[in-house]
């Protein structure tokens, strides 16, 4: 039997060691040692003094006395108004329960009393040798009252255990545990939500190709007419076949340009590979923090991915410096995470919670990143370099560009990021509200099939809404279109960030500095992984297109 930690019941990611409380310890205390998962989980395991031996019942038994000074039991009422819970874990199963019991009752008089749980009985269920399940309650014993008594105070912890037989096998173990969480259960498949989304996306996703292909097969009719047809029509050329030699005009500071790529498909693939694993079984209540290291070793792993695409395409769009964008690759997400993770850690440190990463820890993370991560982006980069063919335009560019003409409002550049933004966000905006609650509140998601059908309707809404608006552009004789299809997808990234805000401030019950830094800091990446892998996907989508329709185009 191990203690874990305790915080408030609405603060997810304040979490404190159990025995920063003034209760019972050990003299010495013993750590488990721990995955880098349950480690950045927040999970710091000691072994507890509960003397719990397999099917062997206990009738309450005294765990010690603990003498609480007036800095103890002001401590231990602060986190019971705080509704503080503890973390226990027997056989790998979390059980938890509350520290203590808060009453308000009565307008005229109001009444406040503050109670400490000090008994507290273990039940735990069994199939043969082995542990099925496993909770605790505090409801055996009265508790003890903490209003109106001085310091010194001398309080007895006791414990009782009792141990149930059960048919439910081990294997099914995970489900029983997941099916009696101490936080409330209000998951569930939301079928209807989904459908309503699947419907909303085949709608909008058949409305543009056939548009497109309509629109298509008309400008191919009109522009791929023979000289004499173009005589007798007699009609001035415009549109997106007049701009035909600089659609391919590369962009300006190609060298972040191609970075943003890198890291977005290297992004892509990690989503995908995590989503996959979890389907897979991969993650369960038993694997503390296990995708949360799944994650860190992916994207050591996958980084050699962004070298590759983000240096291909620099040396495709004749870049010279690919060092420089090999490094600039591999800084465009750690440094902003660094940055983020510091402040975070460094709030996390002063309050002393199980949030704030050990040195142990931060060192193995640098040197996963500078001696994996680094190394595969540049070779990686150095793949990508060696094996960049030229960029095989189906159109010659000019050296001297045209000039862009005025535009119309709803045609500019923040009309096309509202669209392509709030389209992609309107798609996962169910789905979003499960997942908020699983990081930032008490759920356990296990919908990981719903969670992939709605991964393939973000990338699919993202892509046809990208070539829509790119063809629009290119109709207003507009050829900037290249970093326009980055930022119009990735746009949604501030949709969702302007979620999490409502999300913060209307649907859940995060308060105080350390959970606020937490929330906002890491939403923000997380916001900033949108952008730049829903602007690779936009970006990739839309170049596939421009190619399409400047092949099939007759050229003079």
């Amino acid at each position: 039997t191990y203690v874990n930690k305790v915080g408030p019941y609405f603060n997810p990611h304040e979490t404190y060691h159990y025995y920063q409380l003034p209760v019972c310890r050990p003299e010495k205390i013993e750590h488990k040692s721990l995955t880098l998962g349950e480690v950045l989980d927040g999970d710091r395991m000691a072994v507890s003094m509960y003397d719990i031996n397999f099917k062997q019942d206990v009738d309450k038994k005294e765990l010690c006395k603990v003498k609480f000074n007036e800095a103890d039991l002001q401590l231990l009422r602060d986190a019971i108004e705080d509704l503080y819970y503890f973390e226990f874990v027997i056989d790998e199963i979390p059980i938890r329960g509350f520290i203590g019991h808060l009453e308000e009752g009565g307008f005229l008089p109001h009444t406040h009393k503050i109670y400490l749980w000090a008994h507290l009985h273990f039940n735990i269920e069994y199939n043969g040798n082995q542990i099925i399940y496993a909770n605790v309650s505090t409801k055996e014993q009265s508790p003890v009252s903490l209003d109106e008594v001085s310091a010194p105070m001398e309080v007895a912890f006791t414990y009782s255990v009792k141990w149930h037989p059960t048919t439910v096998q081990y294997t099914d173990r995970a489900r029983r545990v997941r099916d009696n969480s101490f936080f409330p259960k209000t998951l569930e498949i939301h079928w209807l939500s989904i459908i309503n989304s699947m419907v909303l996306v085949f709608l909008l996703i058949g409305f543009v190709v056939i548009i497109l292909t309509r629109v298509l097969k008309s400008d191919f009719a009109r522009y791929n007419v023979d000289e004499e047809e173009s005589e007798d029509l007699d009609q001035e050329e415009n549109g997106w076949k007049i701009i035909h030699t600089d659609v391919f005009r590369f962009p300006a500071y190609k060298n972040l340009f191609c970075a943003i790529l890198g890291v977005g498909m290297q992004f892509l693939t990690l989503a995908t590979g995590i989503i996959l694993m979890a389907m897979m079984g991969m993650f369960n209540v038993h694997r503390h923090g296990a995708i949360n290291s799944a994650a860190v070793i992916l994207y050591a792993f996958t980084s050699c991915i962004s070298g590759y695409v983000a240096t291909n395409m620099y040396k495709k769009m004749g870049g010279e410096s690919w060092v420089w964008n090999i490094n600039l690759t591999s800084a465009l997400f750690a440094v902003p995470f660094f940055l983020v993770w510091a402040i975070v850690n460094s709030v996390a440190w002063a309050y002393g919670t199980t949030q704030a990463l050990p040195f142990g820890t931060v060192l193995l993370l640098m040197c996963l990143w500078l001696f994996v991560g680094y190394p595969l982006t540049v070779i990686g980069g150095i793949f990508g370099k060696n094996w960049a063919n030229g960029f095989d335009a189906p159109c010659r560019t000019k050296n001297i560009a045209r000039e862009v003409p005025a535009v119309p409002w709803y045609r500019s550049g923040l009309a096309h990021c509202m669209v392509g933004g709030f389209l992609p966000f309107s798609a996962i905006s169910v789905e979003l509200y499960y997942i908020f609650a699983t990081l930032w509140g008490r759920e356990q998601y296990t919908l990981y099939g719903i969670l992939f059908i709605v991964f393939g309707i973000l990338l699919s809404v993202t892509a046809c809404i990208s070539v829509a608006l790119t063809y629009f552009q290119l109709s207003a004789e507009d050829y900037r279109w290249w970093w326009r299809s980055i930022f119009s997808a990735g746009s949604t990234g501030v949709f969702v960030f302007l979620y999490a805000l409502f999300y913060f401030f209307k649907r859940s019950n995060m308060s105080g500095l350390l959970q606020s830094i937490e929330f906002f800091g890491y939403t923000a990446l997380t916001c900033y992984i949108f952008f730049l892998m829903l602007g690779t996907v936009s970006f990739f989508a839309s170049l596939k297109f421009v190619r399409y329709i400047y092949v099939n185009l007759k050229m003079d």
